[in-house]
């Protein structure tokens, strides 16, 4: 396929524009439906989405040698990373604020991908490509942070957030191997089955056994599950066979857009000027990333 690269950076692309979508439609679901709840039941549906998606498209034959082929050990540690990322993200915007929280999560997954490509696997990114992130970076913190009161930091959810953020990480960079030994569905749905087994749990404990849900919240968790988890989350997949780990997560920052154009379109809110200018360092940041991209050598190679 002709310029890769490219077609990979606007495939996580339109996946994060999908993830913009999440807090619109978490902000519709009922009051009594626990957050930890709503983690948990959009990677049981997302794990319905792949397994439906695999049996109607992969040929039997591939499937087979998909499931033979691929490394176990890393689907556990990819699908521990999916659910550490959905609880700790929860918890820490419970303790930190929407606003620092999800400035923390989101701002640091970048910083981890680059440094964990560095440690694990010896490449460093390069320069251009640490200016295009930490524009990006900025800008997005900027976005949340802008008109949001004053910061006030809590600890614990700081470091949950951290935690978010290097979980998010890890899993681009465990999931890009996984990509390229079998088909993005089929890994998919290896790392979110692993992951829902892991989150049901963990929120039958955290905050007890599920109530009845109603209609309307069923609705929103079958729009997290499906759209802003299975689709956006099989293109993020995809993607990764084509760019680096790290490009990807820095490119996922595109998150923040969606959501800054649903708040004054959708919600009306009225964002102060600072958004504006976060809003244009994003911009910069995320073409810088592409170029650097799709003019040099990939990121991270197979090891």
């Amino acid at each position: 396929m002709k310029n890769t690269p490219l077609t990979g950076a606007l495939m996580v692309l339109l996946a994060a524009m999908l993830w913009g979508t999440t807090g619109t439609a978490q902000s519709m679901a009922p009051a009594q439906l626990p957050a930890q709840w709503i983690g948990a039941l959009r990677l049981a549906m997302s794990a319905l989405f792949f397994l439906a998606y695999v049996l109607l498209t992969q040929p039997r034959p591939r499937l087979r040698d998909d499931l033979r082929r691929i490394p176990w050990r890393w689907v556990l540690l990819s699908g521990a990373c999916v659910a550490t990322y959905n609880l700790s993200f929860f918890a820490g915007v419970k303790a930190s604020g929407v606003a620092i929280g999800t400035a923390i999560a989101i701002g640091s997954g970048p910083l981890w991908a680059g440094l964990l490509q560095w440690l694990l696997a010896g490449q460093a990114p390069r320069a251009v490509w640490w200016l295009g992130t930490l524009l990006a970076v900025a800008g997005g913190a900027l976005m949340v942070l802008a008109g949001s009161g004053g910061v006030q930091l809590n600890a614990m959810g700081v470091g949950l957030c951290l935690v978010a953020g290097l979980s998010y990480a890890a899993y681009a960079l465990v999931n890009q191997r996984l990509v390229r030994q079998a088909a993005p569905s089929t890994v998919t749905l290896l790392v979110f089955g692993t992951a829902a087994l892991i989150a049901v749990p963990a929120a039958l404990l955290w905050v007890g056994a599920l109530t009845a849900v109603s209609t309307g919240g069923w609705l929103v968790v079958g729009y997290l599950g499906l759209v802003t988890t299975g689709l956006a989350y099989l293109l993020f997949s995809s993607a990764l066979r084509h760019i680096s780990a790290a490009t990807g997560v820095t490119l996922a920052l595109a998150e923040p857009l969606t959501a800054f154009v649903l708040a004054v379109l959708v919600v009306g809110e009225h964002p102060a000027a600072g958004a504006f200018a976060g809003l244009g360092l994003v911009l910069a940041g995320l073409a810088v990333v592409i170029w650097a991209e799709v003019r040099g050598t990939p990121q991270l190679q197979d090891q």
